[in-house]
């Protein structure tokens, strides 16, 4: 499976055609930015992490134990992050 190459752009173009690079990045593209026709910068789509559709998206994925709040396991968390004088 071959891929196209990235279209190069010089920063004078880059500049005058920022949103229709945006456009194309966001679509998967790369461009590659050139100075003098070296190349010098990459964009690149950002990867999302996480993907949620709005409050409540965890719900039915997430499971707390029982005793989550109590007072045991809230000793046992501030414990963990207390420092040594």
């Amino acid at each position: 499976m071959s891929r196209e190459p990235a279209a190069q752009f010089n920063i004078h173009d880059a500049k005058t055609n920022l949103s229709r690079i945006i456009e194309r990045v966001e679509r998967g593209e790369e461009v590659i930015i050139s100075r003098a026709g070296r190349p010098v910068a990459k964009v690149v789509p950002l990867t999302r992490m996480i993907h949620r559709l709005g409050r409540g998206s965890l719900r039915g994925r997430l499971v707390l134990a029982d005793d989550w709040d109590s007072d045991s396991v809230n000793k046992a968390i501030a414990d963990d992050f207390e420092t040594s004088r």
